[in-house]
């Protein structure tokens, strides 16, 4: 089957699609923009200057020879039809947009499809590639690695409330939105063995839960525990600890260390190449990963994002005891 090899597919026009395309060109490759609207392929092609189409996915595919390499930015509710569809269509490299998908379900099919078809699909958490993140992962390897470490994955629920997004992503929003931030702790301060998690309270947009609290313990040895309310003030945050160190990510996108035998906090001075400046943070560095190998081994593909999903986010969402996941201890430790 003849592919397109000389372009990456950005399928999904929005926001993230601009940003991918923008540090895609920094990194010197060309792209296809595939959306469905003319108004947002106008768009796009306005704030990147590469080709776009519309019509669709199935449009393109059937006007375009199929993309050897593609990432999917899609609105949440059809990431994983979108991923499947290029998958079918011969497709065996994808980036595909956090949490591909909106549901177990979706994630089941995704990582079947992945692995009947011999594709390689990842999951796009950027966040492991932030300035902040890859410091933060440096100073925990060099330290001998966490001992212990927490994480809140609060969110504002009056805004999620009275957003637009589809009631199916409101009710799955510690998928679509907290996994971010668990999926960034667990990263860092490694995949938990034992994990024991408690929920409380019901809103109308999210009936399972309005407060989370839990604690278990990694294949490492590292003692966590976390905290989340829908109803509450809060904010993100990860923090890690080391046997020489205090690293604390609040917000994500900033390194705060705290040292043996110090109460000050310092903020870490972090490295960020000229050219990067102007790009979503996080993106150059997964981009690397997934086109070109560079720490590769920090993506997360689609088989381990299902058995994290299964062991540790639906535990989490239900509130629940028991064994957590090993998918991809070894490179986490």
């Amino acid at each position: 089957m003849e592919m397109d090899q000389s372009r990456v597919w950005i399928v999904g026009l929005g926001p993230m699609g601009i940003a991918y395309a923008k540090a895609l060109r920094a990194l010197g490759h060309d792209v296809l923009g595939v959306g469905r609207g003319a108004q947002g392929v106008a768009a796009f092609r306005e704030a990147t200057g590469f080709e776009a189409v519309a019509g669709g996915l199935e449009a393109a595919l059937a006007a375009h020879a199929p993309p050897a390499r593609a990432i999917v930015a899609t609105p949440i509710m059809v990431l994983a039809s979108s991923a499947l569809t290029l998958i079918s269509a011969g497709t065996r490299d994808l980036l595909v947009e956090k949490p591909a998908g909106v549901d177990l379900e979706d994630f089941r099919r995704l990582a079947r499809g992945a692995e009947e078809s011999g594709a390689r699909v990842w999951l796009a958490y950027n966040r492991r590639f932030l300035p902040s993140v890859q410091e933060a992962r440096r100073m925990i390897a060099e330290d001998g690695g966490a001992v212990a470490f927490s994480f809140e994955f609060s969110d504002p629920g009056d805004r999620i409330a009275a957003s637009a997004h589809p009631p199916e992503v409101k009710r799955n929003w510690l998928y679509a939105n907290g996994t971010h931030v668990i999926d960034l702790a667990f990263h860092l301060g490694g995949e938990p063995e034992l994990l024991s998690a408690y929920v409380e309270g019901s809103l109308d947009w999210h009936p399972a839960a309005a407060s989370f609290s839990g604690a278990g313990r990694s294949f490492g040895g590292a003692l966590f525990s976390y905290q989340a309310n829908y109803e509450a003030p809060g904010r993100w945050g990860v923090v890690v600890d080391t046997r020489q160190r205090r690293l604390s990510l609040r917000p994500l996108e900033e390194l705060h260390v705290q040292k043996r035998g110090s109460f000050a906090l310092e903020k870490a001075d972090l490295a960020i190449p000229p050219e990067e400046a102007d790009l979503k943070p996080g993106l150059p560095g997964q981009l690397r990963a997934f086109l070109q190998g560079e720490g590769r081994e920090h993506l997360l593909d689609a088989a381990a994002h299902l058995e994290r999903a299964e062991q540790v986010y639906a535990r989490i969402l239900a509130g629940s005891a028991g064994h957590g996941s090993r998918n991809d201890v070894e490179k986490q430790s």
